[in-house]
């Protein structure tokens, strides 16, 4: 079974394309989840949409992990991915908490967030009369003073951040695995974390303290630390305002409302340009070198069917004789075709493909347990998505071209995808018979030559 012969891949979305805002974002996202779509949508069929690649409803090399893979190696940007994944996580262990814990961090609107923003950026820092800044002067409360960082482990009086345990609420380094957070002050361990959270603080001109009886304050202490501070190792790709906006709403609570914004701007990047993106490269079965080599093929068959014309044509063979040469456009001009989708028509033959540089070193690797197909990319509080000191990196490098062109390969287990794959090469296939067909019919329209 295979898809309309009219099927076209995902068109390619460059991330820098999109001129839209983050109310325009949002509210495209809101039509696509209320729309309840289901069958093709801009060449992606339903069984691979990317509610069903995250949910985990796709077979390899379609799946979760293979999205993380393409985010960090190809596209470079798999922190959106870990952060949709960590606030979907933390928006439903926050959705589990009790009333009462709810209650200390009240929900958030971006109404709220963008009043303030502006409110400080029309009026700045509040006048003080003369004697009111005399008095002050010297004190925390000066014009212009900042506020010290809290040591909340030295004070005794300090209420730990209520981040609930217990085994219904997931870790956050490992969405889903059951364990709890650890609930220890700001100060007590991750000093480095909370010395980053309250730079971007103090960067966004933000003086009061957040409130550390608000559950899962040191986790959003850590999400500021690794996705939102200036420099972080995770830093998403947020206009001032958003950072400002959202480190607002962060300082007055932890309620997920308050990175809705951010969140729906995440997500807007993942369905509408990072995943098409994955799918269309997910369609290629072959790698770059495999890919030019079936190039080559398909140019080859074509001169191959080009010169078998030409020689019969000037001979004294009757017209029939040139129809043979059909075989040789037929099979290059297919080649050709599907070869430049990113398709290998021998691999798809036995619905195969190559693996991938970083999967190729995964059983050769005694001590790539660190590597398990990139399982750290999936620790929220990681660091950097750095691979350059990966050792694949050298290993493939050093790999010549001939092995490369021929390496190893394995079955594609989506049936979606393979779905794909036979409509290509069907297309590929139909394409090339009415190409040849034109030019064969050239040819024996042509008089004889009778020069042999």
């Amino acid at each position: 079974m295979v898809y309309s012969l009219a099927y076209r891949r995902p068109p390619h979305s460059a991330s820098s394309s999109s001129s839209l805002t983050g109310e325009e974002k949002k509210k495209s996202l809101d039509e696509s989840l209320s729309s309840g779509h289901s069958g093709m949508n801009n060449g992606i069929p339903e069984a691979l949409s990317f509610d069903r690649v995250i949910s985990g409803g796709t077979c390899p090399p379609c799946t979760t992990r293979d999205f993380m893979n393409y985010l960090i190696y190809i596209e470079h940007a798999a922190e959106n991915l870990q952060f949709f994944l960590w606030y979907r996580d933390y928006f439903e262990r926050f959705a589990l908490l009790p009333a009462r814990e709810k209650a200390l961090a009240p929900e958030w609107t971006i109404s709220q967030a963008e009043a303030e923003v502006l409110a400080s950026q029309a009026t700045g820092q509040k006048k003080l009369s003369p004697e009111t800044a005399a008095m002050f002067k010297g004190t925390d409360f000066a014009l212009g003073a900042k506020s010290p960082a809290v040591e909340y482990s030295r004070n005794p009086f300090n209420t730990p951040p209520m981040t609930p345990t217990g085994e219904n609420v997931s870790e956050v380094g490992d969405f889903g695995s059951g364990k709890s957070f650890d609930n220890s002050t700001l100060a007590s361990s991750n000093t480095p974390f909370t010395k980053k959270a309250a730079g971007a603080f103090d960067s966004a001109d933000l003086k009061w303290q957040p409130f550390t009886v608000q559950p899962f304050r040191e986790e959003v202490a850590r999400i500021i630390a690794t996705y939102i501070a200036d420099g972080a190792p995770r830093q998403l790709n947020l206009s001032s305002r958003e950072r400002t906006a959202l480190l607002h709403a962060l300082e007055n609570t932890t309620h997920p409302s308050a990175f809705e914004h951010i969140a729906s701007t995440v997500e807007w990047s993942l369905r509408f340009q990072a995943h098409p993106n994955f799918i269309r490269w997910t369609i290629c079965n072959g790698n770059r070198p495999r890919v030019i080599f079936a190039r080559g093929l398909g140019v080859g068959g074509i001169i191959g069917g080009l010169m078998a014309a030409v020689l019969i044509t000037l001979s004294g063979a009757g017209r029939g004789w040139r129809v043979l040469s059909a075989i040789g456009f037929v099979i290059g001009i297919a080649t050709l075709i599907a070869a430049w989708k990113g398709m290998c028509v021998v691999l798809h033959g036995m619905h195969h493909r190559h693996l991938r540089p970083w999967e190729l070193f995964a059983e050769d690797d005694n001590a790539s347990s660190d590597y398990e197909l990139k399982k750290a990319s999936f620790d929220t509080l990681g660091s950097a998505n750095s691979y350059e000191d990966e050792p694949w990196i050298a290993k493939y490098e050093k790999r010549n071209i001939i092995r490369k062109v021929f390496d190893r390969e394995v079955w594609i287990q989506e049936p979606a995808l393979r779905q794909i794959q036979d409509t290509i090469f069907i297309q590929a296939v139909g394409g090339a018979l009415v190409i040849s067909a034109v030019i064969v019919g050239i040819f024996v329209a042509l008089p004889h030559g009778g020069y042999y």
